[in-house]
């Protein structure tokens, strides 16, 4: 899996290629959240348009961080999830806790 991060004014776009499964996909997406979330950026959009597959792990992490960045005064926003993205959040009752958007920007604008 790759992760790209860049800032959009005060938000931070991760952008997810790939599988987030368990083992060192998931492992490298927590250490770079955490880093984030350490610096203080809690403003984080998820951008999943290239992201294939996601697993439990994956879905936790991402509840998880949802939690985090709320706890700090921000929050975690998706964009563009695949059908299987959004069935699995739905399949585990979490797809109505993140917001989504079509596209990054729109994303990053809703934190205004």
């Amino acid at each position: 899996m790759e992760i790209d991060v860049r800032s959009q004014g005060q938000v931070k776009i991760v952008t997810l290629r790939g599988r987030l499964n368990l083992g060192e996909p998931v492992d490298r997406l927590r250490a770079t959240v955490e880093d984030l979330l350490g610096s203080g950026d809690c403003r984080l959009v998820f951008d999943l348009t290239e992201l294939t597959t996601v697993d439990s792990s994956g879905i936790g992490l991402m509840s998880r961080f949802l939690t985090s960045t709320k706890a700090q005064g921000g929050s975690l926003k998706l964009v563009n999830p695949s059908k299987f993205v959004v069935q699995t959040l739905k399949l585990v009752g979490l797809l109505n806790l993140f917001e989504i958007f079509p596209d990054a920007q729109s994303a990053a604008a809703s934190f205004a």
